[in-house]
């Protein structure tokens, strides 16, 4: 399947289009430093990986439009101390002047991470993201805690890198992030990549989190992987009842666009599952998106 496709694809479903919860929009300069760590193949990334969708905010959104993505967001991510508040009011600029965009924001752990977050809130942030792969920090860390507690009052999502995947680091995998879980049960979370490559145990803190969501960004792919056979009946399970979205990475792809989701098609697991993970899952999850 190809890019032209898509619209094709949400039709046959009776979808009015797709909900796409983990797209990437970042300020130019930062931009231009992610995609040359990947052009390098930076030690956080492991393998060759060509970015696929390039061009300006302008040509990337217009791209978005052309496949039918109706909602989708601008996942920036702080990765040292500083960074939080430029990029939340950059993103939530973004947002403002981007229909179909959800105003999203980020966090790190520093002594003002609550205040920062807590005025990304009431600028209208809706939904959070946090990689604990490429900051490398503890989500347990005490400064973020007031945030996790926060979100979890508000009911605001956050977008959670948090399996080891491409590259682990100390505060990766099922562990640390499931210790934040249990001490914020009410926190609703959305593990980016479905938690790759540890898909068995982040499934699992989903059968014992029922405010904790999967993306399925990148999985199901040829470039990425995808849980053993065995968990696709849980996958299933757990799309129907809300708690699989789709997610792509785009721009940042290896890929077309369209691949994504020929991926999800081919697991069999019906139209009934795809109308859930690739619309009324993230529309539930955020009501009333722009």
């Amino acid at each position: 399947m190809d890019d032209e496709a898509v619209p094709a694809f949400w039709r046959s479903l009776g979808l009015p289009g797709l909900f796409d919860v983990h797209t990437h929009f970042l300020p130019e300069r930062m931009l231009r430093k992610v995609w040359a760590y990947f052009d390098s193949a930076g030690p956080l990334v492991g393998r060759p990986w060509p970015i696929r969708y390039r061009g300006s905010d302008a040509d990337r959104v217009a791209t978005l439009a052309a496949l039918g993505v109706r909602h989708f967001s601008a996942l920036a991510y702080a990765h040292r101390p500083g960074m939080a508040a430029d990029l939340n009011a950059w993103t939530l600029d973004f947002a403002a002047r981007t229909p179909g965009c959800l105003p999203s924001a980020t966090c790190y752990p520093e002594p003002d991470a609550l205040a920062v977050a807590d005025a990304a809130l009431a600028a209208g942030a809706r939904v959070f993201k946090v990689h604990l792969q490429v900051g490398g920090f503890d989500p347990r860390d005490p400064l973020l805690d007031p945030v996790w507690g926060r979100l979890a009052e508000t009911g605001t999502p956050v977008v959670v890198h948090a399996g080891s995947g491409p590259v682990a680091n100390g505060f990766t995998g099922p562990g640390p992030f499931g210790a934040v879980l249990d001490r914020h049960p009410g926190l609703v979370a959305i593990v980016a990549h479905m938690g790759a490559p540890e898909y068995e145990g982040f499934l699992a803190l989903a059968e014992r989190h029922p405010r904790l969501h999967l993306d399925t960004t990148m999985v199901f792919t040829e470039f990425f992987g995808a849980p053993p056979p065995g968990l696709l009946p849980l996958v299933r399970d757990l799309g129907l009842a809300g708690r699989v979205l789709l997610g792509t990475d785009f721009p940042n792809i290896p890929y077309a666009y369209a691949h994504q989701l020929e991926g999800l098609a081919r697991l069999g697991l019906g139209d009934d599952w795809l109308r859930s993970v690739c619309w009324s899952n993230g529309l539930a999850l955020f009501p009333g998106a722009a």
